[in-house]
């Protein structure tokens, strides 16, 4: 909202809850950009299933809410991993797909799967955009704050600027690149962006399956990168040389001439620009982005648990089950006859009721509702 004075409609959901999804009529949705999935590479190997699982999946129960509710036209968040350790660079749509890992993999299978969509009901408008190496931030309000310790190298290098972290590891410097450490085709999250919009615009006039690579071009190596940050945040970086990583590439970079001659879509921002509004991001949030509402919800106090408890069962009773509390994972259900009434009608929780109450369900509760029972 503060960036374009627009507050969109958000629906916070999981793809896995296909009821939940189902908003296509009452928000007249005409196209679809998939961006949800899990997308760890090291992690992906380490969780194989949990992979597979919630990127087709999801992607699955996506595909089958769009055909229910009519909406045909989807652009897909595609990988340049799909291109795989064998392709020559620059990277051409046309060439050999394949991964080296499960995320990889992920991605390979639902391109499939979408083209499949098409080759069976040629109403489909599939775009697969082919993400090369997104980077830098939007007017310092919207950028990169992952989990934990990052997997990407530029929130990397940031949280190091910064003095999160104490040094970067590169890893290899014996790749026949022009410094010796490993190329990438950087792109600004906003040329990003923007690429989207394109491609959004394309489905709309347009059928059938187009594969469409969005990157610069150009390729930037990993100390080029490092050093180009330096000069944004003005100072030096710490970092070493450590071994290679297992199914790393020495290069990897587009050609993004369908992209230009297709959408009318080109990369503009330069690597610098990419540093700078990476760095502006991380000095005005150093600390991440944090969302305000829910942890709001979550510092409730634990002396009044049993008081928001009860309001939500007189509710519960006074608007016909409207309103209730949202169990944990894995909870029992209640004994108590409205709150179990309104669990078991109200199995993935609140969507848009006229009021909501959100609080954790606790054990050490549990006994004074039941006490509770005749009043």
């Amino acid at each position: 909202k503060k960036s374009t004075g627009i507050r969109p409609i958000l629906y916070r959901a999981d793809l896995l809850d296909k009821p939940a999804i189902d908003n296509f009529e009452e928000q007249n949705i005409e196209a679809v950009i998939h961006f949800a999935g899990f997308k760890a590479v090291g992690e992906s190997v380490q969780k194989p299933l949990e992979y597979y699982h919630n990127n087709i999946t999801g992607t699955l129960m996506l595909c089958q809410s769009m055909r229910e509710h009519g909406c045909k036209k989807i652009v897909f968040s595609s990988s340049a991993t799909v291109y795989g350790m064998n392709n020559p660079v620059p990277f051409k749509e046309g060439m050999p797909t394949s991964a080296t890992n499960p995320y990889g993999y992920t991605k390979v299978m639902i391109e499939q799967i979408l083209s499949d969509l098409y080759v069976a009901d040629k109403e489909w408008s599939v775009i697969l955009l082919r993400y090369f190496n997104p980077i830098g931030a939007m007017k310092g309000l919207i950028g990169e704050d992952p989990n934990g310790i990052p997997n990407n190298l530029l929130p990397y290098i940031a949280q190091v600027a910064i003095g999160k972290l104490p040094c970067l590891s590169v890893f290899g410097d014996d790749y026949d690149t022009v410094d010796g450490t490993g190329v990438r085709d950087y792109i600004h999250v906003v040329d990003l962006a923007l690429g989207h919009l394109k491609a959004i615009d394309y489905s709309l006039s347009h059928t059938g399956v187009e594969a469409i690579n969005l990157g610069t071009g150009n390729g930037t190596s990993v100390l080029q990168i490092l050093h180009a940050f330096e000069k944004a945040c003005g100072h030096s970086i710490n970092y070493k040389i450590a071994p290679r990583r297992a199914g790393d590439i020495a290069s990897c970079y587009a050609d993004a001439s369908k992209a230009k001659e297709m959408l009318g879509w080109e990369a503009t921002r330069t690597i610098e620009d990419m540093c700078r509004t990476g760095w502006n991001f991380i000095s005005k949030n150093p600390n991440g982005l944090e969302n305000k509402s829910l942890s709001s919800i979550a510092q409730i106090k634990r002396k009044k648990l049993t008081e928001v408890y009860q309001s939500a069962l007189y509710i519960s009773q006074k608007d016909r089950l409207l309103c209730g509390f949202i169990p944990r994972a894995g909870a029992e259900i209640p004994q108590h006859t409205i709150a179990r009434n309104w669990v078991q009608a109200q199995p993935v929780g609140l969507r848009s009721p006229p009021l909501r109450i959100l609080f954790f369900y606790e054990k050490s509760i549990q006994k004074r509702i039941k006490e509770d029972t005749s009043s």
